[in-house]
């Protein structure tokens, strides 16, 4: 079990159910369309940030059981402070541009868990980078109303230049004429990933944060800690 004496932090995770989760595609893009104006990419980071969170899914039973997993670690130094890993049954299918339907709602069952409430989520996945400018990030941080970044392994959408080989360099991420984000390298010899403002968080505040989340590996720490939950074999883990 892991533990740690923390300072005194806010343990109530504010929750605005916005809407049903249980939709058809119009209804979906309807959400997001009407959402995606609210999203806020300017700085309102409560400073400084004591606790960062990575959020990540894995399923089971072919698709049919969601199983999400938090994990908040202290910052700067990345230690594991408290992990929570819930499921629930999945009521939307996978369709590209639509994860976060298919995910927050067992995202949402394991913040409800945790006692120590992240000043910065970091969510695998796409934050304005997206066709609606909404994404997972900017769909979770706005129901939960804590600053957001997507931190995507893959391209969704828009062009780059090439990216040089040198860690903590990166490329706008252009869509339609449009800074949507930017592809990152946050490891020299691997793939570069893709960041983009989820909600109250820059770009450029999005890039220093991912990259001091990053010391070793491509991926934030966040990320790999949360992945590592949510595709273990253990049923329950709420520390």
């Amino acid at each position: 079990m892991l533990s740690c004496e923390a300072p005194a932090h806010d343990t109530n995770m504010q929750i605005n159910q916005r809407h049903a989760w249980s939709l058809t595609v119009e209804e979906a893009i309807a959400i997001q369309e009407k959402l995606h104006t609210e999203v806020i990419t300017e700085d309102q980071l409560k400073e400084p940030v004591q606790y960062v969170a990575g959020v990540d899914m894995g399923f089971e039973a072919n698709g049919t059981i969601s199983r999400a997993a938090v994990a908040v670690l202290s910052f700067p130094d990345l230690q594991v402070i408290e992990t929570s890993v819930v499921r629930r049954p999945t009521t939307f299918p996978y369709i590209p541009g639509f994860l976060s339907f298919r995910e927050i709602p067992a995202i949402l069952d394991a913040l409800e868990k945790i006692t120590i409430i992240p000043d910065l989520i970091l969510c695998d996945g796409q934050g304005i980078a997206h066709p609606r400018r909404f994404g997972i990030a900017c769909h979770l941080g706005l129901l939960v109303d804590i600053p957001s970044i997507g931190v995507a392994k893959s391209l969704l959408i828009g062009k780059h230049e090439e990216l040089p080989e040198v860690r903590g360099r990166w490329q706008p991420l252009i869509h339609k004429g449009e800074t949507i984000g930017a592809v990152l390298r946050t490891r020299i010899g691997v793939k570069p990933v893709y960041v983009s403002c989820g909600h109250r968080v820059s770009l450029p505040t999005a890039i220093d944060y991912v990259l001091r989340c990053t010391p070793k590996y491509r991926l934030p720490e966040t990320t790999r800690i949360a992945d590592k939950l949510a595709s273990s074999n253990c049923t329950f883990a709420h520390f």
